[in-house]
């Protein structure tokens, strides 16, 4: 056996075991984190492997098209009926995010567009293809963005468990692996491999997921096509995902993660109470459940939610449309928040040493 082979075994069982130990602890996206945790295991021990780009873009169009899936047209009665709230939630996010990115780039050694996308509270896979586009540091962004969705999954897990109960358990184990073949998942299928080309040469931003999402949306809202993606095919998506980036770490970058992680998790606090304050608000205006609210401000990104959301009875309709505006508002806005920081976050170093 050679080499090689031999470390994609290793890498194999590492994903594997901790997928599952997360999974027994019914931790959301566990099938994520679990392969992340073991790429960067086998990278900071001098591994060799990479995953081809291909493999990480045909996720993205998988993990687009599941998102579409979520989606329904009772999103947009939901948006305008309450367009005062979601817009004050919207900015209020949006402007926590930026200062957060501001003050972790000023009081840390990160350079300015990796601490603007790496606090960005969109959708972790599409910040991470984003910061690729626009020249940040993908490894630190990831580390950044999936930090967060550890912390923001566990704190989901716990209000879930209070919200629902023994019941939680009894949903998360209600998973189908590998369901019966049908014609819904063929055009599926399809549809994720022509929209996921058409996103890549059209070379837009993320393009390979937001494509697949824009069509797929419009056709499932629409009822011409019934979007079906089994576990097993999403749990290959997340894999890829997680083996791209986690193998893409070195010493020398987690070592500076190390050194920024108090600042990194200084950001990832804040956010996390501002958006848990804007929940609870959110349960007495509009009287909404505390899951629903919560996971709808949540700023663990678009597709973790829509993984923690769719093992809950909380209201799907809701959450994806206040986290589908957010993520298309940061699509909107991050490139020029990225360089408002970049440019202006001057670092208390620099300006001690004027």
């Amino acid at each position: 056996m050679s080499k090689a082979w031999l470390h994609w075994i290793i890498l194999l069982l590492i994903s594997a075991a901790v997928s599952a130990v997360l999974l027994w602890f019914h931790i959301p996206a566990a099938l994520l984190l679990g392969p992340l945790i073991g790429g960067i295991t086998l990278s900071l021990c001098g591994s060799p492997l990479h995953i081809p780009r291909f493999f990480f873009l045909a996720a993205q169009a998988v993990i687009g098209c599941m998102i579409a899936g979520t989606l329904s047209p009772a999103i947009f009665p939901v948006l305008f009926g309450n367009w005062p709230i979601v817009l004050l939630i919207l900015f209020s996010t949006l402007g926590a995010s930026a200062f957060s990115g501001w003050m972790l780039v000023r009081y840390s050694a990160l350079p300015g567009v990796t601490g603007a996308w790496g606090t960005s509270p969109g959708g972790a896979s599409a910040m991470v293809a984003m910061a690729r586009d626009y020249g940040a540091d993908v490894r630190l962004v990831a580390f950044m963005q999936y930090l967060r969705v550890l912390f923001v999954a566990g704190a989901a897990v716990m209000v879930v468990r209070f919200s629902l109960g023994d019941e939680a358990q009894a949903l998360s184990q209600e998973i189908v692996w590998f369901p019966p073949l049908s014609v819904s998942l063929l055009l599926t299928v399809l549809m994720i491999a022509v929209t996921g080309w058409l996103g890549r040469i059209s070379r837009f931003p993320s393009g390979t997921m937001f494509l697949p999402m824009l069509v797929g949306a419009a056709l499932h809202t629409s009822g011409t096509l019934s979007v079906e993606l089994p576990e097993w095919l999403l749990a290959l998506a997340y894999m890829a995902i997680g083996w791209s980036v986690g193998l893409e770490f070195n010493r020398a970058i987690f070592v500076l993660a190390l050194k920024t992680l108090p600042q990194m998790l200084a950001a990832i606090f804040a956010m996390m109470l501002l958006c848990a304050l804007m929940a609870l608000a959110l349960t007495h205006v509009l009287g909404l459940d505390m899951l629903t609210a919560y996971l709808a401000t949540s700023p663990g990104g678009l597709d973790t939610v829509a993984i923690i959301a769719a093992g809950s009875r909380a209201d799907m309709s809701f959450i994806m449309a206040m986290q589908t505006l957010r993520l298309f508002s940061i699509l909107l806005t991050g490139p020029a928040i990225a360089r408002f920081i970049s440019r202006h976050a001057v670092r208390a170093e620099a300006v001690e040493e004027r």
